[in-house]
């Protein structure tokens, strides 16, 4: 399972535009410095992502999450997105070192667009839970050729 944070990522990079579908199950996401590119394919049960949190941490990473709200197989909230679509991911955790404390700084930007943290707890819980009930599993596609 992946940080509570990265549900929060997923979001903000579909609202910021950061997400596009190539093909059929095929996506390429942009980080939120717009300096790396990922790809992600998900195929029947099998997820591939070439992020650091999917490839070196060993959980779904946030592009594949983001993957999967597009499918529709993750609930999105497009008002929450909207709210925190601006954020410097990258800068942040580079700075806080902290999930929690970057998770607290998304929220007071969210609440400065409209969106309680009550909400965002809601909507994390919503999305985690419904992680819980996918299977998934970890292919390195990178073996066939498709990054």
């Amino acid at each position: 399972m992946p940080p509570r944070i990265k549900v929060l990522e997923a979001i903000s990079s579909i609202s910021a535009g950061r997400v596009k579908k190539e093909d059929a199950g095929i996506y390429k996401v942009r980080s939120s410095k717009g300096d790396k590119e990922y790809i992600v394919i998900i195929k029947n049960s099998m997820a591939y992502s070439n992020d650091n949190g999917t490839i070196f941490k060993g959980y779904i990473g946030y592009p594949i999450i983001a993957s999967l709200m597009i499918e529709g197989i993750l609930p999105k909230n497009d008002k929450i997105g909207e709210a925190i679509k601006n954020i410097p991911w990258a800068d942040l955790n580079e700075s806080l070192k902290s999930y929690k404390k970057v998770e607290e700084k998304v929220k007071e930007e969210a609440k400065k667009n409209g969106v309680q943290p009550e909400e965002i707890d809601d909507y994390v819980e919503l999305v985690m839970q419904a992680l819980k009930m996918i299977t998934l599993r970890f292919k390195d596609m990178r073996q066939l050729g498709l990054e």
